[in-house]
């Protein structure tokens, strides 16, 4: 399971996740507790494509930070939830973010903004670190470079995701996201990536390739569990 930790840290939250987990030494309240569980569980859950789990999860996280009055954790909150969705390529305005966003914080709102595909040059270094180099690369070339050095998997779901919303997704992007999002077992992203794969062969007249990813996306549609038989 991806952890809170890098799911926070996608949105420039350093300072979130030393809010939502305890002090050395000092246990963590219990709302802490609570709102870093649900979000690693709701996040967890999008990916995979449990939405009901996710919705239920995310507005616990939310009840337990509004306990606090905190308006930068809520914000962080609304950005993590979004950033899975550029994703999993379902780009739609992050409106939770944006009914807070006057009282956020600038590198809330730039993170917003790349998210939406629209940050400023002014405000690359506002963003968390992994994302600066792809935000600031001079050619689709140069992103896709950017976006292969990328460790954390979801940053570089999200990094392909805002490139894709940014119509500067190379070939080499598509399949850094599909064998990402394979990799971790996320069946939502990986079914949108494979689609966005198999919509450019068909268009290219590879009638090969686009069956092949066909036949690809049946597999991942069709997954069941199987249940080993008693002994």
């Amino acid at each position: 399971m991806i952890t809170t930790f890098s799911f926070l840290r996608i949105a420039g939250s350093a300072s979130l996740i030393g809010l939502l987990v305890a002090c050395a030494g000092t246990p963590a309240p219990d709302w802490q507790m609570n709102a870093k569980t649900a979000m690693e569980r709701g996040a967890a859950a999008y990916l995979e494509g449990k939405v009901r789990v996710e919705t239920q999860e995310f507005n616990l996280a939310r009840s337990e930070i509004s306990r606090t009055g905190n308006i930068d954790l809520m914000a962080r909150v609304e950005l993590t939830r979004c950033a899975a969705r550029v994703a999993s390529l379902v780009i739609e305005p992050c409106d939770g973010f944006e009914k807070l966003r006057a009282d956020a914080a600038a590198p809330e709102r730039a993170y917003a903004d790349y998210l939406a595909g629209k940050i400023k040059p002014q405000d690359i270094a506002l963003l968390p670190p992994q994302h600066r180099t792809v935000a600031a690369a001079s050619s689709d070339v140069a992103a896709a470079s950017a976006l292969q050095s990328m460790e954390d998997p979801l940053a570089k779901l999200v990094a392909a995701g805002v490139l894709f919303s940014s119509n500067r997704a190379t070939p080499a992007v598509l399949s850094a996201a599909v064998d990402t999002a394979s990799a971790q077992g996320w069946r939502r992203p990986l079914l949108a990536w494979l689609g966005v794969q198999r919509l450019r062969a068909e268009n290219a007249g590879d009638t090969v390739e686009a069956e092949r990813l066909h036949r690809k996306i049946a597999l991942v549609e069709n997954a069941t569990v199987i249940v080993p038989s008693q002994p």
